[in-house]
């Protein structure tokens, strides 16, 4: 029985980090190299990489979805989808895709005169299902050795960890106060 215990912590906890890295903003120093529009088809189970759809086009199995195609400082490549996310998950309440898709336009540069930017963004990269991180933001910084330091995720860990260690804190306090002298009559 230990065993069960232990396989269903690890899981729940992995599930739940995994859950946190692929929600919590996350910053990319990198150099946008081409944007584009492309349809994609939306097939049922790569759907959760994506953002919902407008009430309106719910029932669609593909549609147009804007990219910003970056190269990284040690020359590899990410490419980041730009789509609002609106008021449904992750709670990034984005609805300026045209804004970030003009300034993304505007901040594309070659390889002999590059301008780099911090890309902000949540999701992750998989090849094999076609699933792109989502681009909240592009800010032009200096160089490639800018060093972003993520507040929120620091502060929201913090707080998030708070939360559970008062929970833990308490749930101790109460099976000693309540349960365990009843077990133990």
């Amino acid at each position: 029985m230990v065993y069960v215990k232990w396989v269903f912590l690890i899981t729940f906890w992995v599930l739940f980090g995994s859950v946190l890295h692929y929600t919590l903003p996350q910053h990319d120093v990198v150099r946008i190299v081409n944007t584009y529009e492309e349809r994609q088809e939306l097939n049922d189970w790569t759907r959760i990489f994506w953002s919902k759809p407008d009430d309106q086009s719910v029932e669609l199995q593909s549609r147009h979805v804007q990219f910003i195609q970056t190269k990284t400082p040690d020359d590899s490549n990410i490419v980041y989808r730009n789509e609002d996310t609106g008021w449904s998950w992750p709670p990034y309440f984005k609805f300026d895709t045209a804004n970030l898709y003009t300034d993304a336009n505007d901040l594309v540069s070659t390889k002999d005169n590059p301008e780099w930017v911090v890309v902000t963004h949540y999701g992750w990269r998989n090849e094999l299902w076609s699933a792109f991180p989502n681009a909240v933001s592009v800010k032009a910084v200096d160089g490639p050795d800018y060093s972003a330091i993520n507040w929120f995720n620091i502060i929201f860990l913090t707080l998030l960890a708070a939360l559970f260690w008062a929970i833990y804190v308490r749930w101790r306090r109460f099976r000693r106060a309540r349960i365990d002298p009843v077990l133990e009559d």
